[in-house]
């Protein structure tokens, strides 16, 4: 605010060139041959023949490549660039070559597509396959959700410099550590010549997990080849159609109901359109599987997953990370179930709700205490959700008719099963100066959700110290350890958790006026069930983060436009550290949510997506909305600092199945589709579907 942060935008480096992009024209194609424009002196083009490693993308694996070789896969994908010092005249002559293409039938829907980038499968209780045979009831029912764009503030952006045999990239970023994976193998080098900088970062929501790692690759071979600083900062339009989105869904249930209509035993099954890269999808589909239940009991069910390869732009991580499309899919199902049965779908609900101590879906445990009673006693004081859904049943006449709907979600805190003891191994360090002041060594990135504000309030408060003694910079990988990405609900609760250690062991140890160093590394909980994820059974997360949605809305029945006139959000993140912080993420999350399910919507077209720009890419704004009502259920875990579990992620999950449930009643139309935009609001009530 005070306009002192400096992002890559901002920053200026001596006889820097700047970077364009010669993308893909089609989704899929062998390329038969590049013509170049004839090219100023001081201009040049980067190709795959310039990557001195490998021109393969490092995330999970390795299969995107940083240029395009013989093949293309999905419009956008960058073929080769123009480095020049105009970026005008860069712009000009990327737009002047020409690429011949043998056009090759692309792949352009999840049903269309036969390889998948993962898949994995796992089943609970008895056998399902003889209690469907012999159920009183069976019901299926298929849900589809779109795209969601991450919409953060500040687009993508590196500049990549080539210094005494060291590549040095700068830029914006949520894992400096992964991008220099990345950098160190496409440019051949080791850890010791390779340094990444994050600049102060725009906003993320997930959106630069993993592309900074591309285009920190393709700025890195082209400040080697170039002898300059290469500069990439996409433009609005080209970074929407070319990173990553949230995974379109169709997932599928089937429930074996006895004549009661309880549930006797379901099957999921659960499809992501991955793109045309596997990127993230892996990890993404197995977040979505484990969500796949939802907060609910089931004795006996059976799920499936696959992320299916497409001609269409990758997807990867999107703040939630997989769970929001199955999270709205089993919120309606269930509010379908009881519909089907005559029950009202709270009480219905109510009948399956997890408690401390069951197991979970993968053969863990609920550790700790689940708090849903409190949290619906807390919304029932703040939204009257019960009356209100009773008055709101019966007949409405008129234009607008009333509606409210819940959703109960939860959020599993830290990377799934063992990655945190096997892969990622987080380590922190405490560094003491002369001073007494106190600087913290972490590679976590502050992306908007306050992380140094948090990271600095733990640190100062075990040490006793005022706040303005402890500093901390933006991560530089020749100075802070790898304490893991920004990424999974994990920072403060994991490494919150190794600075309050660190913390107290420097407490003990302190020296005034002497520099000091303390490290601390990850220790893997104790009373966690083995992860074993060939088979998919164990502890997927140490412990879970809560969250209890309402959204009342009022429905236009002859436009199909719904206002929003309540939205309630409740939430169990162990002990906030910064209640003014986690009410920004309340809020903000909650949009986002609101958004993907009413909204955002995102389209495809022979493979390119339609939506180029927030003037048709519909966002909600402070406009659209109203005060949110928020709270929070104090439910300390001992295993994060000062009883703190994850956030930020959890904030989103709800608010989509929530809104949807609030429309349903409206209406009186059964939906099964996110966005729920007014133009399917209409044709369900104009019986055109």
């Amino acid at each position: 605010m005070s306009g002192k942060a400096a992002y890559i935008s901002d920053l200026a480096f001596e006889g820097e060139y700047w970077g364009k992009m010669v993308r893909s024209t089609v989704s899929y194609g062998k390329i038969r041959k590049v013509t170049l424009p004839e090219l100023p002196h001081g201009y040049t083009a980067v190709t795959q023949d310039d990557v001195p490693g490998l021109n393969l993308l490092k995330v999970v694996t390795s299969e995107q490549p940083v240029f395009a070789g013989d093949v293309v896969r999905f419009q956008g994908e960058g073929i080769l660039m123009i480095a020049g010092p105009d970026r005008k005249i860069c712009e000009e002559l990327a737009s002047e070559v020409k690429v011949d293409y043998e056009e090759r039938k692309p792949v352009l829907a999840i049903d269309e597509a036969v390889e998948s980038a993962a898949h994995y499968s796992f089943s609970g209780g008895k056998p399902v396959g003889e209690i469907f045979a012999s159920a009183d009831r069976i019901v299926k029912e298929t849900f589809t959700t779109g795209y969601q764009e991450q919409a953060y503030l500040e687009p993508q952006g590196m500049v990549g410099l080539y210094e005494d045999g060291r590549s040095v990239v700068c830029g914006s970023m949520q894992c400096p550590y992964y991008v220099k994976n990345a950098v160190m193998q496409t440019m051949g080098l080791d850890g010791d010549h390779v340094r990444i900088v994050e600049t102060t970062t725009g906003g993320g929501f997930g959106g630069k997990e993993d592309y900074p790692s591309l285009i920190g690759c393709q700025v890195a071979v082209a400040a080697k080849k170039t002898g300059h600083p290469v500069r990439m900062i996409l433009g609005r339009r080209e970074d929407l159609l070319t990173t990553p989105k949230r995974h379109p869904s169709k997932i599928t249930y089937q429930a074996a109901l006895d004549r009661d209509g309880n549930i006797l035993a379901l099957k999921a099954d659960v499809r992501l359109d991955a793109g045309a890269y596997a990127g993230l999808s892996d990890v993404v589909l197995q977040r979505s599987l484990l969500s796949a239940l939802g907060a609910y009991r089931i004795p006996n069910f059976e799920v499936y997953g696959a992320a299916m390869l497409t001609n269409k732009v990758s997807n990867g991580a999107f703040r939630g990370f997989g769970a929001p499309q199955s999270f709205f899919a089993i919120e309606t199902f269930m509010n379908h179930l009881a519909a089907i049965t005559g029950q009202d779908p709270l009480d219905y609900k109510k009948q399956y709700f997890v408690q401390q101590g069951d197991v979970t879906s993968t053969g863990g445990l609920f550790h700790h205490h689940v708090p849903i009673p409190e949290m619906l006693t807390r919304a029932e004081e703040l939204t009257d959700y019960s009356r209100k859904y009773r008055d709101y049943s019966r007949p409405q006449t008129g234009r607008f008719h009333r509606g409210i709907g819940m959703s109960l979600v939860f959020h599993g805190c830290g990377f799934t099963g063992a990655a945190e003891q096997d892969f990622i191994k987080a380590k922190v360090k405490l560094v003491k100066n002369e001073d007494d002041t106190v600087r913290i060594l972490v590679s976590n990135t502050d992306i908007g959700q306050g992380l140094k504000t948090t990271f600095s309030k733990i640190v100062a408060s075990v040490l006793e110290l005022p706040l303005e003694r402890i500093l901390i910079d933006n991560p530089d990988t020749d100075v802070v350890p790898d304490s893991g990405p920004t990424v999974a609900s994990r920072s403060l609760m994991i490494v919150g958790r190794l600075l309050e250690r660190a913390a107290a062991k420097l407490k003990k140890e302190w020296k005034d006026g002497a520099r000091q160093e303390v490290t601390e590394h990850y220790r893997h909980p104790d009373f966690m069930i083995p992860w074993d994820g060939k088979t998919f059974h164990g502890d997927a997360y140490p412990t879970y983060s809560w969250a209890l949605n309402v959204v009342e809305v009022e429905t236009d029945v002859l436009t199909g436009q719904s206002r929003l006139l309540d939205v309630c959000g409740i939430f169990d993140v162990g002990t906030p550290i910064d209640r003014t912080i986690m009410i920004g993420q309340a809020q903000g999350g909650m949009l986002q949510g609101l958004g993907y399910g009413s909204s955002e919507n995102l389209e495809d077209r022979d493979g390119r997506l339609m939506q180029t720009s927030f003037t048709d890419y519909m966002i909600p704004t402070a406009m659209d909305t109203v005060p949110f009502k928020i709270d929070f259920i104090d439910n300390r875990y001992d295993g994060g600092p000062f009883g703190a579990k994850g956030a930020g992620e959890l904030t989103l999950v709800g608010a989509a199945p929530a809104f949807e449930a609030a429309v349903e009643q409206a209406t009186g139309c059964r939906f099964s589709d996110i966005p729920l935009t007014p133009e399917k609001v209409l044709d369900a009530l104009t019986g055109k579907n």
